[in-house]
């Protein structure tokens, strides 16, 4: 980012980004600025089209509408020229409200003579109507699906070509999946968590009918069929063929069954295509789908047994800092809905770009093979070297959906209780590992026999109180034992004797270590009390004679809220041999080695989950005017610096993954 210009934004103010005038920072206006985004990064309408609370008359009155779009060239802006008004409501204001609902928009449309659509939006509804004049010569109001592109092609609101379907900018693509997935949970009167899922069938038929090249596509909702159950129901058998065809190919087998359907209400499947329709899940930026994404899934799931997701941020940095090498084997065991797998399957996703982009130019400008090239090599990557465990089977199918919607791949994500032995694994669960492995099926029979990975991110459950107490699992583990420290020379030694129950992150540590190959490397977020609690200095012995402890980062209190106050850091770990082991052991002594040690102060958001922005000296917000001239606020997140802080450490001091 070019940084030429600093501007300190009164607190309490937002800067608008059509005017660029500092405007009181509410809910309202929050909805505003993600439209006024949307007006110019997915329909294409120039800023000097558009104008912000722009005074008209109504009789006597003297009203302002939020947003006025004038045609192009029609300079003076004046109230007779308006061709498009948008009214922005905060979430709590019903689109039925008699003062500020849909009604007052079409007064609005009513008094602009040359208006012919108008949106109203509260972010969790969104109602589209355009003005039609009859033969009677009075005015009615036809809903749509969409307001028009700024070309004016209509064509495209109903029935979307593939070429110009739009990638969605900033939280408009979260907009759409919340207001989705709500109108299914009212709708249909399922639970969110029910409502959530039948959602990803329908973004599996999405992302598969944009993949179905070069065949139209099929997944759209006309205005009119919205309209009516007749056309509700042709909707409906639509979609239904795409996801018959879905369910047919073999990425998809372990996702859904022969007998599944989309149970969907035919007027909600209708709501929910034509709002999907007009975007490209595929070309849109992975930092904008996963965070609509993770967010969703985050509130059907979040807190289930003691389950608080890392924040994407944190995982960037992880994997960053990580850095995995293609084709090593990359393992979350405790993968959630599969942030860590999609970062790292990213970072490889990254590097294969700038191969092909050494090849065959920037990617913007690859031709129909050479994407579907470069899409298939994802796949085989994730196919390959990608693996996710989670002992909770709606997350697994949760962590397919995200990394087919980011990476083209579902990879091997498989749902187990990974605590358990290996001889007391599923079949279906052993089968799918050792062939996606390449190892004989007999060959997982005890603990010693899983270190089949290079690289581990991870952030293990924790913040609930949830211990296990099964011996058959608590005997595979060193740290289940009972330890004694000699307080003499603060050394612990361990005993043949297993505790009565021990929390599930002490034993994913080991676990972790227990799936890495020698020298294989780790990343793993765990509470600051196993780093730091007197009682647990056992543990800490235990990393350092199993591992060399390349880094440990301390993150801020604030890293997992608002759902989470647990102070935490990131450990990064390589594994010894046991040839080194041995040597230590032979010798008395360890290795003496720097660590990389950082404290993460700033995390881009507060203890209630909103966004932290770079301030002044004087505690004023700041905007940046960016290579393309534009003014942004910058996130106040020190993850974002960390990974290059850590690789010149690691240059200076020798070391390399």
């Amino acid at each position: 980012m070019a940084e030429t210009k600093i501007i300190s934004i009164p607190d309490g103010k937002i800067c608008d980004y059509i005017d660029g005038k500092f405007r009181n920072d509410t809910p309202e206006e929050y909805v505003r600025q993600t439209i006024e985004k949307r007006l110019v990064n997915e329909h294409k309408y120039p800023k000097d089209r558009i104008k912000v609370e722009f005074p008209i008359k109504i009789g006597d009155a003297k009203k302002r509408v939020d947003i006025a779009i004038w045609d192009d060239g029609d300079a003076d802006k004046a109230q007779q020229g308006i061709r498009l008004v948008v009214e922005c409501k905060e979430q709590k204001v019903k689109p039925s409200h008699a003062k500020e609902g849909i009604g007052q928009l079409k007064s609005y449309m009513a008094a602009c003579t040359n208006c012919e659509w108008g949106m109203w939006t509260n972010s969790e509804s969104k109602f589209v109507f355009r003005k039609v004049k009859g033969e009677d010569g009075g005015w009615s109001f036809e809903e749509f699906n969409d307001i028009p592109p700024a070309d004016g092609s209509l064509a495209d609101v109903d029935r979307p070509k593939r070429a110009k379907l739009r990638d969605a900018a900033d939280d408009n693509l979260l907009f759409v999946f919340r207001t989705c997935h709500d109108y299914i949970h009212v709708t249909d009167g399922l639970q969110e968590e029910e409502a959530f899922f039948e959602f990803l069938k329908v973004i599996f038929c999405k992302i598969e009918d944009e993949r179905n090249v070069p065949h139209p596509l099929e997944f759209y909702a006309t205005s009119a069929e919205r309209g009516n159950f007749d056309g509700q129901l042709t909707v409906q058998k639509r979609i239904q063929a795409i996801f018959n065809r879905v369910k047919t190919l073999p990425k998809y087998r372990r996702i859904f069954s022969a007998s599944d359907e989309i149970s969907l209400k035919p007027r909600s499947l209708a709501h929910v295509v034509a709002e999907l329709q007009g975007y490209s899940l595929l070309r849109t930026d992975i930092d904008v789908k996963g965070k609509a994404y993770e967010e969703l899934v985050g509130t059907t799931t979040r807190g289930s047994r003691g389950a608080y997701f890392t924040p994407r941020n944190v995982m960037r940095m992880v994997v960053a800092m990580i850095d995995p090498k293609p084709g090593e084997k990359v393992l979350d065991s405790s993968c959630g809905t599969g942030g860590f797998v999609v970062a790292a399957m990213t970072h490889a996703a990254a590097g294969l770009e700038s191969e092909f982009a050494e090849e065959y130019g920037e990617r913007s400008s690859w031709d129909a093979t050479t994407e579907k090239q470069f899409q298939k090599r994802i796949a085989e990557l994730a196919e390959e070297n990608y693996f996710g465990f989670d002992i909770n089977p709606h997350l697994v199918k949760a962590t397919k959906m995200n990394m087919v919607m980011n990476n083209d791949g579902s990879g091997n994500i498989l749902q187990t209780d990974s605590l358990q032995p290996p001889h007391l694994w599923d079949a279906d669960f052993r089968d799918a590992l050792t062939s996606a492995l390449g190892i004989s099926k007999g060959s997982l029979r005890t603990w010693r026999d899983l270190a089949q990975f290079n690289v581990i991110v991870t952030n293990p459950p924790f913040g609930a109180n949830l211990k296990i107490a099964d011996h058959a699992i608590l005997e595979q583990f060193e740290l289940a034992r009972v330890w004694k420290e000699d307080k003499a020379t603060g050394r612990w030694t361990m005993t043949e004797k297993l505790q009565s129950s021990v929390p599930p992150e002490i034993l994913f540590i080991e676990r972790c270590t227990q799936f890495l190959k020698d020298g294989g490397r780790m990343g793993i977020v765990l509470p600051d009390s196993i780093l730091g609690s007197p009682g647990l200095g056992y543990i800490r012995e235990w990393l350092i004679r199993n591992h060399r402890i390349v880094a440990s980062l301390d993150l801020h209190a604030d890293t997992f809220q608002p759902h989470n106050g647990t102070q935490t850091s990131v450990l990064f770990l390589k594994k010894k041999s046991q040839t080194e082991k041995d040597a230590e052991e032979k010798s008395g002594k360890m290795a003496s080695y720097d660590i990389f040690m950082a404290m993460v102060e700033r995390v881009g958001h507060d203890k209630r989950g909103n966004t932290l922005f770079k301030r002044d000296k004087e505690g004023n917000e700041i905007l940046v005017q960016n290579a393309e001239g534009r003014n942004v606020k910058v996130t106040d997140d020190q993850t974002l610096d960390v990974p290059a802080i850590f690789a010149e450490w690691m240059k200076k001091e020798g070391l390399s993954w």
